[in-house]
């Protein structure tokens, strides 16, 4: 089943006008070694400003040699993702800075233990094969973060993982994580863990740290994901159309800076702009706008011969209900059928209001369903089957037949969560609400389901990373206008929000 929203007109209009922006109004990129790298390369550099303007030839050479297709590995290497290569992948969250326990319940900060739970949910949900961490761990500085992160995915799964990189230093912990995992370099290098994820920053800014990890990652060529969040009306001109030229414009120039960081380097098109509601002044996660821009982000990605990730089947919902079903539903099932490669992080309750465990059950339903939509039709003999229906002929029932019990557990759809009982068999059963089943399974899954063991001498070499990773260090960088890298803590380290309850 395809989708199509864009015609080869407008795309076409979409990428002149970014490459417009690039090569008139440029992009702030505040790092000195990459700003040296875009003037040996030809664009117009301001080293005062931090500007550069890249011109429409650049912008095109350095695509054409990015790598456009990977694929991620897990522990066990038969678990995998593939991009670019036609298949559909889904993950959840890498992590937000706030928990919920229960649907409706009072938020805290997440931490380590929540990663644990994650993962191994994230582990037993069969629909989900890269598993992200879940939770920002509060208790854990910003300096170590990110190696303990994954080290205790690591454990918890044996799929591919997504984990928040915030700085070259913890760039560095997890490549070597990744090295101790495969063994060497050059397993590395071939059998990824996780793609590196740069969020520029609307409208046509990139963070220092963003830009100088790269450098880190580049020593196992990880592929790297470019994903701005332009917002209608916000970061963006309050158009469809302006906020994907700006977004569009953002992802190219992404892409540009990580392959003057290494050429070659595999990439994935994060098209996940949004719009901004003028009425709650909130980033909009499951409007119409988003099942939009899901297909027209997936449609200009696909233009250039990139994968793409986009956000959808994300919720404005602050528990797995209705709401939640329809915006995370429709949404996803768009996207789907226009061809993404990757879908929003799963498991988010609202607009980034925090991580929920029965959300992302929801979700996971919902990608089953939609799956289920998104399966090949045949119309062979077999599947068309004249002779049963000869055979039973007019008024006659197939309900006995061998071809029935032959495929109907193949051509039919089974819910796990949802409900297609006899109303009197559901109010026998207790008359659960959905949201109700959610944390029903949630719960006996995790005390159902155990990973894989760790092999006793990873799990030894793990520990030695994450505990020297927890000391104090200056890890080599670029300056930043000749002036050493900042070491502030990471933005998604956060304060105790004043409406927390």
């Amino acid at each position: 089943m395809k989708v199509q929203l864009l015609d080869a007109g407008q795309i076409k209009a979409i990428h002149e006008a970014s490459l417009k922006i690039l090569e008139r109004v440029g992009v702030m990129v505040p790092h000195a070694e990459t700003l040296r790298r875009f003037a040996d390369a030809g664009a117009g550099v301001d080293f005062e400003q931090s500007k550069v303007r890249i011109g429409p030839e650049l912008v095109m050479r350095l695509l054409a040699q990015a790598t456009k297709s990977f694929t991620l590995y897990g522990r066990d290497p038969a678990k995998t993702a593939a991009f670019g290569r036609g298949r559909r992948n889904y993950n959840s969250s890498a992590g937000q800075a706030l928990w919920i326990d229960e649907p409706g319940g009072v938020r805290r900060f997440p931490s380590l233990d929540d990663v644990v739970t994650a993962g191994r949910l994230g582990d037993a949900l069969p629909r989900i094969n890269i598993v992200g961490a879940m939770a920002d761990p509060h208790e854990l500085p910003v300096q170590g973060r990110a190696a303990e992160v994954l080290a205790t995915l690591v454990r918890q799964t044996t799929k591919p993982v997504h984990v928040w990189l915030h700085n070259r230093a913890s760039a560095h912990s997890i490549v070597e994580i990744i090295q101790a995992l495969r063994g060497d370099s050059r397993r590395a290098a071939e059998q990824p863990l996780c793609y590196a994820f740069l969020e520029p920053i609307s409208p046509l800014r990139f963070p220092f740290d963003g830009v100088d990890l790269l450098y880190e990652v580049a020593r196992i060529d990880m592929p790297v994901s470019v994903g701005p969040m332009a917002q209608m009306g916000l970061s963006a001109p309050a158009t469809l159309s302006g906020t994907m030229a700006v977004e569009n414009a953002e992802i190219l120039a992404g892409i540009c800076i990580a392959q003057l960081v290494r050429p070659g380097t595999a990439m994935c098109y994060g098209g996940v702009c949004h719009a901004f509601d003028m009425a709650t002044t909130q980033i909009v996660f499951g409007g119409p706008e988003q099942a939009l821009f899901g297909v027209a982000m997936t449609e200009l990605g696909r233009s250039y011969g990139l994968p793409v990730y986009v956000n959808v089947g994300l919720t404005d919902a602050k528990r797995p209900d209705a709401q939640a079903g329809l915006e995370s539903g429709v949404t996803l099932a768009m996207a789907a059928a226009a061809g993404a490669d990757i879908f929003g992080h799963m498991g988010i309750c609202g607009a980034d209001q925090g991580a929920s465990l029965d959300t992302l059950m929801l979700q996971h339903e919902i990608i089953d369903y939609v799956e289920g939509v998104m399966r090949p039709v045949a119309a062979d003999p077999e599947s068309i089957a004249l002779d049963v229906i000869e055979s039973v002929g007019a008024g006659g029932s197939f309900l006995a037949c061998d071809h029935t019990v032959d495929h109907f557990r193949r051509e039919l759809w089974f819910p796990s969560l949802l409900d297609r009982r006899f109303y009197d068999a559901w109010r026998a059963d207790g008359a659960a609400a959905l949201e109700a089943r959610c944390t029903a399974q949630r719960r006996e899954l995790l005390a159902a389901h155990q990973a894989a063991p760790l092999d006793p001498a990873l799990d030894k070499a793990l520990n030695s990373i994450v505990a020297s990773d927890r000391q104090p260090q200056v890890a080599p960088s670029p300056a930043r206008h000749g002036r050493p890298a900042p070491t502030a803590p990471s933005s998604r380290a956060c304060a105790l929000p004043p409406n927390l309850q």
